[in-house]
């Protein structure tokens, strides 16, 4: 007879199957849906969400869990499964089905009316969705429960035990640190200019081509994963052996695909890096948004954004793209790369004034959830917190608040993920640096393996077995340190 943890494992890895079948058809849907496919796939999704909730919330897999539980002569790595996995469920049991199911079509419609409403700033057809998520994620936030506000039950689904009273002076802190510190650096650094390049068109393929020329460098396997164009670029992990990647391009501008097509490879090495044999398992799974950002920023910036980077691929990018390079130096290529400048769109920002739009989102949600603002109110409070934090305004609201693809969805407690990413990341780089050596010297010799294989030892194959901040701390020999993030700042730009 099997041991009630085997039979657990086997079930955990039947749940998997349903969500990785669920993650392809969000992936379909950003990449290569038809236009008119939309209401089809939202009563797919819908369907799918209630069978897998149905699953997580039956009786028959809380009693393995019971049973799995009081087996005396399990390992610890397995209570930690155990763990893991009775909170996934004590969450979904929380939740009524019909919520399940609704969140999941709405989720589906709403992103597509986002998409739309995005391609031609018509903010008006958005609204209406947006304020049908934010009151079923209302009501998702008072079934799961809360011990402070509401936001919190929402913060918990992706960073563990986050609360809004522990996030909010970390983000506080920053906001002051960051503000004079890129006034300093603006005020010392030279404008960069128009670029020698722009204008200059760079064939689509030939970017695809260069683009996962970069992803295999850094050791993302393309034969477990791949990469396509999105409006928006993420990354879904259905399997270590099935990663998918998105990334966007600009025709006049062959620089602007990199940086997500990095960001996403980082998170891409993640999902590739994670235990095979545990896949079905929360063994087999990132343990936080915020370690998950912590990957795909370090990839991005203290690899992708770094002077011995472009020493390596400034060649490279001239053999793929010829004549619109040929003016190109290295010097004027890193004052584009690494240029502060504050600018309206998310994704673009540079490192210094990031978590200043990180800043901003964090209060706007916090404003709704708590009843400060209402949904009307969204885009004229969103430019009211552009303007003060970064001294620019909108001109319309696809520059603003529409410019995210997250609250369509309803990830509202996603984005202080993003600034805890970075802090977690300079710190990471900081505790590797101190045991490989220069990460410089390796990165521009091509020697990204070390650096990898370090990353998978130390954070990748642990899954969810501990805490995001017992991993920071196992794999940096510290408790979590902004100072480190600060720090690199103003060594590299000041």
């Amino acid at each position: 007879m099997l041991k009630p943890i085997v039979l657990l494992r086997n079930a955990g890895k039947e749940l998997q199957a349903l969500r990785s079948a669920e993650g392809l058809l969000g992936w379909d849907q950003e990449t290569f849906m038809p236009s008119k496919g939309g209401t089809a796939r939202a009563e797919s999704q819908a369907a799918l969400s209630t069978v897998l909730h149905q699953r997580l919330t039956s009786d028959a897999l809380w009693v393995l869990i019971e049973n799995a539980a009081a087996q005396p002569d399990i390992s610890d790595r397995d209570r930690a499964l155990v763990r893991e996995m009775r909170r996934d469920i004590e969450k979904a049991r929380k939740i009524p089905e019909e919520l399940a199911t609704e969140l999941a079509r709405t989720t589906s419609l709403s992103q597509q009316a986002w998409s739309k409403a995005r391609a031609k700033n018509a903010t008006d057809e958005f609204l209406p969705w947006l304020e049908k998520m934010i009151a079923l994620k209302r009501r998702e936030a008072e079934c799961l429960g809360y011990s402070e506000t509401p936001y919190d039950a929402l913060l918990d689904q992706f960073e563990p035990g986050s609360k809004a009273s522990v996030v909010k002076p970390i983000l506080d802190k920053l906001s002051e640190g960051l503000a004079p510190l890129a006034r300093r650096i603006v005020e010392k650094s030279k404008a960069p200019g128009v670029a020698s390049w722009q204008g200059k068109k760079a064939d689509l393929e030939t970017q695809r081509r260069f683009n996962e020329t970069l992803l295999r460098e850094m050791g993302f396997d393309l034969e477990a994963g791949r990469l396509d164009a999105s409006a928006h670029p993420f990354t879904q992990g259905l399997h270590p052996g099935d990663v998918r990647l998105t990334t966007r391009y600009r025709e006049d501008d062959w620089l602007y695909a990199i940086f997500s097509t990095l960001h996403e490879g980082g998170h891409g090495l993640y999902e590739q890096g994670l235990p095979e044999e545990e896949w079905g398992t929360p063994l087999g799974e990132a343990v936080s948004l915020s370690m998950h950002e912590s990957q795909s920023r370090l990839w991005e910036n203290r690899v992708g954004r770094s002077r011995s980077y472009w020493e390596r691929y400034l060649p490279l990018a001239r053999e793929y793209f010829g004549d619109a390079l040929m003016a190109t130096t290295l010097e004027e290529l890193m004052s584009q790369v690494n240029k502060v400048q504050p600018s309206l769109i998310r994704v673009e920002a540079d490192e210094v004034t990031y978590n200043l739009h990180i800043a901003l989102r964090f209060g706007l949600e916090e404003k709704i959830f708590s009843g400060q603002l209402e949904v009307r109110g969204l885009a004229d409070a969103w430019n009211s917190g552009m303007e003060k934090l970064l001294g620019i305004r909108p001109k319309n609201d696809t520059e603003g608040f529409l410019q995210d693809v997250h609250w369509s969805c309803g990830l509202f407690g996603y984005f202080p993920t993003y600034a805890m990413g970075n802090l977690y990341s300079a710190q990471i780089s900081a505790a590797m640096e101190r045991e490989l050596g220069s990460l410089d010297v390796k990165i521009k010799a091509g020697e990204f393996a070390p650096m990898r294989e370090w990353l998978r030892d130390r954070i990748h194959k642990h899954g969810r077995e501990f805490p995001a901040a017992e991993l920071l701390h196992r794999a940096t020999g510290e408790d979590l340190n902004p100072e480190y993030f600060l720090k690199y700042l103003e060594t590299k730009y000041l």
